[in-house]
């Protein structure tokens, strides 16, 4: 058995404490094997200043440390599967996904007011399309305002005046042990999460077989089933940060139930459906939705901004 693991991941707060969650049960398991965590910055964390779909480009958040992981110099990789590109490089592969925290989104206000109480014309934050899109769509009134940087500084920004709430989502909240200032989480009926929000995935290189049998006692069968599908959905709509959309997967029953959704910037246009069926086929589930979502009219939405 393998007797160091290095783990990369980005340098934020958050990151590090998904690599440590993941470092402190790979440890119960294994205790006598040295771990080191490897921070690596990456463009999404240098370029602060702009919204994310004006960067443009897939794997923000990845590319840097897949390469390090290309170039042998980490063992794996803890990302937010959210902020993994639906295409990974040829050699590697999301060997182990743990089961998923809170998939939702939650809604963060000064003086812990619901989204339906909020003032007309309040100022809601975040720099996510899909979230605006949706907030619009269900309160039109409201002034959307750009948010970027980690949990602590969107967090900080809600005490000026011209921000009266902020989206962020709960599995990062929940993960830093900042649940209680959640005012409430979205009804996924209201907003649909990002595609792969809240569930980690730990990075390998295909060839690594050792690793991977290594950390097999990580993988949750239900989250990786549902996230097939989400992520079957996200390559088929080729979909990035320019673009508004939305998926959640759930395995109930003996069935995966799909839900997708892909919108116009403003909200007023939206195309949402729904497809169910059995988990060895979460992938067709995945991309077949896709399909039904792009012949009902979300391919002109995808060609208007890519």
């Amino acid at each position: 058995m393998k007797e160091t693991l290095s783990i990369g991941t980005r340098a934020s707060q958050l990151a590090i404490a998904q690599a440590k969650w993941v470092m402190d049960r790979i440890l119960a398991r294994y205790p006598d094997l040295k771990i080191n965590l490897v921070k690596i910055k990456t463009r999404g964390d240098r370029i602060l200043d702009k919204p994310l779909s004006t960067i443009g480009g897939k794997g923000l958040f990845v590319k840097e440390i897949e390469e390090a992981l290309i170039r042998k110099e980490i063992d794996l990789a803890v990302h937010s599967l959210k902020d993994v590109p639906a295409e990974l490089p040829n050699n590697l592969c999301i060997g182990i996904i743990p089961a998923r925290e809170d998939p939702r989104d939650a809604f963060i206000s000064t003086g812990n007011i619901s989204i339906e109480d909020l003032s007309e014309g309040a100022s809601v934050g975040t720099s996510s399309l899909r979230r605006s899109a949706q907030l619009l769509r269900f309160r039109p009134d409201l002034k959307i305002l750009p948010l970027r940087g980690n949990i602590d500084t969107r967090i900080k920004k809600l005490k000026k005046p011209d921000l009266q709430a902020i989206i962020v989502a709960a599995a990062g909240l929940n993960r830093l042990g900042l649940e209680d200032i959640i005012t409430h989480c979205f009804s996924v009926d209201i907003m649909l999460p990002a595609l792969g929000q809240g569930a980690l995935g730990l990075e390998l290189r295909e060839d690594d077989i050792e690793t991977r049998d290594l950390l097999a006692f990580l993988d949750h069968y239900t989250t990786r089933m549902e996230l097939e599908a989400e992520r079957s959905l996200l390559l088929e709509l080729q979909g990035g940060c320019q673009i508004p959309i939305g998926g959640l997967a759930r395995l109930k029953d003996g069935h995966i139930y799909l839900d997708g959704l892909v919108a116009d910037l403003d909200g007023k246009t939206v195309f949402r459906d729904v497809i169910a069926g059995l988990p060895e086929n979460a992938k067709e589930l995945g991309a077949t939705l896709a399909h039904r979502l792009l012949d009902a009219g979300a391919s002109k939405i995808l060609q208007k901004y890519q």
